[in-house]
């Protein structure tokens, strides 16, 4: 019925071994956002954890702009770091997944 159900397993635990290295690169890769023509700059990893956060000396004394900066400097890296993860977690995953009729959710 499902033909090399051994073969299967072993191509499911190198898609799961892919899956794995591919996270492990992405805390490597580092994405910058910014905001306020560069008053904040953020970076993030591609999976989507804050690495360092840098302000401008001139936004201290004004709270409402640097909460509005910050959050779009923030959102701004992590849309981009959910971009780089997104393609890259689908071509691990479609690299190493068995061939199963109907389950072409990666092609």
């Amino acid at each position: 019925m499902f033909g090399d159900l051994s073969g299967m397993m072993g191509k499911l635990k190198e898609a799961q071994q892919k899956i794995e290295e591919t996270k492990a690169r992405l805390n490597t890769v580092l994405v910058d956002g910014e905001s306020g023509n560069g008053k904040v700059k953020v970076t993030v990893t591609a999976n989507r954890e804050i690495r360092s956060v840098a302000i401008s000396d001139e936004l201290l004394n004004e709270k409402d702009a640097l909460e509005d900066y910050l959050i779009i400097a923030l959102n701004n890296a992590l849309e981009k770091a959910n971009e780089i993860n997104e393609a890259e977690m689908a071509a691990a995953a479609k690299g190493g997944l068995p061939d199963i009729p109907g389950l072409d959710m990666f092609k």
